[in-house]
């Protein structure tokens, strides 16, 4: 997987990786987005099925477990848990393969990223792996998605987008933040736990996906 940095105007730096052999990569790669571990009052602002934190805690946390494997890559894309650095390591620690997190230094998670800085340390997944973060926005390329000609972008963001790196060339974009509440439009993708019956969401689920919206969408 070969990546680049770029400047962005609005979201600092943006990362961009081309990532060849796709036929094994997409066996192991994930996406996934607000979780909220920890906070109790999300139950009811989300209507989740939960009666308790400590119930919607386990439950994340086994659904995650039963579909990732200590080898297997996520891509979290915001909103991780609500408190500070411990209970971020306290969470990691429980799940499943390598991950890395879309850094934001606001809302939810500015409770746990700002302690470190750039520099986070100490925090590792279940599998043992360290956790990486990684700029606001991320680009990644599949050759294997691609037209032969060019590779398909995917645009992760916390933020839904409404215009983002080829759109207009069928690039898709994923997404957090709206629980499920907001639809973007075009080859676009709420991957939160609220829409994906609070587990991440494979690769060639979002491609599946991404196909039946291009019909609709068309």
């Amino acid at each position: 997987m070969a990546c680049i940095g770029r400047r962005g105007a609005r979201f600092g730096r943006a990362v961009f990786c081309t990532i060849e052999g796709l036929e094994r990569f997409a066996m192991t790669l994930w996406f996934t987005s607000d979780h909220h571990f920890g906070h109790e009052n999300i139950i009811k602002y989300c209507n989740r099925p939960f009666k308790t934190v400590d119930e919607m805690d386990e439950m994340l946390i086994a659904n995650w477990n039963a579909v990732v494997k200590p080898t297997d890559t996520v891509y979290h894309l915001g909103d991780f848990c609500l408190f500070g650095y411990d209970a971020a390591q306290k969470y990691f620690s429980q799940l499943n393969g390598i991950i890395r997190v879309l850094r934001y230094t606001w809302h939810h998670d500015k409770r746990w990223i700002p302690e470190y800085g750039d520099m986070l340390v100490g925090l590792r997944s279940k599998s043992g792996s360290i956790v990486t973060f990684h700029p606001p926005m991320v680009v990644l390329e599949f050759p294997e998605y691609g037209n032969g000609k060019h590779p398909k972008a995917l645009v992760l963001c916390h933020y839904p987008l409404s215009v983002w790196d080829r759109k207009h060339y069928g690039a898709w974009h994923l997404f957090g933040h709206s629980h499920g509440q907001h639809i973007v439009g075009g080859l676009s993708l709420d991957v939160g736990v609220d829409n994906f019956d609070f587990q991440p969401v494979h690769l060639e689920n979002v491609a599946h996906i991404m196909e039946g919206l291009k019909e609709l969408r068309s």
